[in-house]
């Protein structure tokens, strides 16, 4: 198999009347959305774009579903652009696409044509109503190979600037095709689709379910502001399968969720993003006690994920979930300071991987490509590019791979992956703020920055809300008059971080 669509048309053959999406009261069978799919690609197409950038304006939905396909079948990629973002990012983003084509939705058409150029932006609906035209998309298929990239996802730039990870159709089918036979997705699944569809934990709903041939449910965002509608719509509609951001599963614990309602029909629960506190998936296991429980770790770059640990309900895992092993075909390993391979049980490490799982890279940024993507250095005979995930991890006793923290400063908070040097950034191009210095405490999974300057904590986050996404915004912020130094006149973040807990 060399292209994604194929999973698509495959389960259209077989389930052609079955529901494929759900979204509220809004469903659509596996023949409407490849029908939709294939008018969008059509027209894509007949304008003469190929292995171009779709930018998709739109939130996520069943439109977005249709864009993401319909681009597909023009030999495209696409890339989802949240229009909630600030108008700083997105103007960020859409310098680094570059995209000739915007597919957008008649909410938000206004406001796209105020960011891009008017004749580039389309609107879905229009686009659904072309008359397909296969010939055209047999020859766009034709032309297509399985390096071609699918899609661009942005994740957090240290330079300020976010950065575009394109992964091509081999990596997400090498990667679907093990994940769906390790955990037994099937068509008889409902998957419930927790993740933004520019996080790429969606990637694993989407094409879990369009592979094995289930039904996708979508879950509005504004749900997870009330568990008690969440649990309700999980329930009614007879969600089997979560694949879900720690921080997800965490909201509905802390508020109790489950003492209102339990989706008992759910067979696994597929976690990442963060670490998993062990109280919250106690609370989850003592409620679904025959449900499967997995630990996932990778990051976007490595496509989804290159390992993995089934929760052993026996086992004590009050020191530490382990990242497990690696999944087929992606080589996990560690290399020290010195690059040199760590083979040793106990010794902190960065996570490398190789295989086809890696990205092609950032999208118009060869420079912090040839920074994270480098050939392997204890290979000579051939190049093997591995991909530096900046992660530290060591091997346990069993020989798992155990999360240890992070090389840099970057964090993952919310689901996210966060660059602090980029909110410093941020914070740092607010006129009034003289210094500031952003950290992460772990323990309690928030995000703090200590600042200098005459500006007042509301009106920092005003500021903050013009320039960065909600999530990247510190929810707590310190006042300070001076900043501790170290003899070398830096910013002593240690000693920062002995002020914050001692308060």
């Amino acid at each position: 198999m060399y292209n994604v669509i194929d999973y698509l048309e495959n389960s259209t053959k077989k389930h052609k009347n079955k529901i494929a999406v759900i979204e509220e009261d809004k469903k659509l069978t596996y023949s409407e959305l490849a029908s939709f799919s294939k008018s969008v690609g059509t027209f894509i197409a007949s304008k003469g774009l190929f292995n171009e950038p779709i930018m998709i304006f739109m939130e996520k939905g069943i439109d977005t579903l249709i864009a993401f396909f319909g681009s597909v079948y023009a030999g495209c990629c696409y890339s989802l652009i949240n229009p909630d973002f600030p108008e700083t990012r997105i103007t960020q983003i859409k310098d680094v696409l570059n995209s000739r084509f915007i597919i957008t939705d008649e909410d938000h058409y206004e406001l796209a044509k105020e960011y891009f150029s008017a004749k580039n932006v389309y609107v879905i609906t229009d686009l659904k109503n072309t008359k397909i035209d296969n010939k055209l998309l047999d020859s766009v298929k034709n032309k297509h190979i399985d390096y071609d990239p699918l899609y661009i996802n942005f994740t957090s730039g240290s330079t300020g600037v976010p950065k575009g990870v394109a992964i091509c159709h081999r990596s997400v089918i090498d990667f679907i095709d093990k994940f769906t036979e390790i955990f037994n997705f099937n068509d008889k699944d409902i998957i419930a689709n927790q993740a933004p569809f520019d996080f790429d934990v969606s990637v694993k709903d989407i094409y879990s379910s369009i592979k094995v041939g289930a039904t996708l449910l979508i879950v509005p965002t504004r749900y997870f502001s009330n568990p008690s509608i969440l649990l309700d719509y999980l329930c009614d509609n007879n969600t089997t399968t979560m694949t879900w951001a720690v921080s997800a599963l965490c909201l509905i614990t802390t508020f109790h969720g489950l003492d209102y309602k339990v989706p008992t029909k759910v067979n696994k629960i597929l976690f990442s993003g963060e670490v998993m506190p062990i109280k919250h998936l106690n609370i989850w296991m003592d409620h679904l006690p025959k449900t499967m429980f997995v630990n996932l770790y990778g990051p976007t770059e490595i496509t989804c994920n290159c390992t993995y640990h089934i929760i052993d309900r026996k086992r004590d895992y009050n020191d530490k979930i382990p990242m497990g092993y690696a999944f087929p075909n992606e080589r996990v390993f560690l290399l020290d300071e010195n690059n040199k391979e760590v083979t040793e049980k106990n010794v902190t490490a960065e996570v490398c991987v190789s295989g086809s799982c890696n990205a092609l890279g950032y999208y118009n940024n060869k420079e912090q490509t040839a920074k994270a993507f480098t050939l392997n250095p204890s290979i000579n005979a051939y190049n093997e590019v591995i991909y530096h995930t900046g992660d530290l991890a060591y091997y346990n006793e069993l020989g798992e791979f155990v999360f240890n923290g992070r090389k840099d400063f970057q964090i993952k908070y919310l689901g996210h992956r966060i660059e602090l040097e980029e909110v410093d950034k941020s914070i740092m191009k607010c006129e009034k703020v003289i210094r500031c210095a952003t950290f992460f405490d772990e323990e309690k999974s928030k995000l703090y920055a200590y600042y200098s300057g005459d500006i007042d904590k509301k009106e920092l986050v005003i500021k903050l809300k013009e320039l960065i996404p909600a999530y990247m915004i510190p929810t707590k912020l310190i006042q300070i008059d001076n900043f501790p130094l170290t003899k070398n006149g830096k910013i002593d973040r240690k000693k920062l971080m002995s002020m914050y807990k001692e308060k």
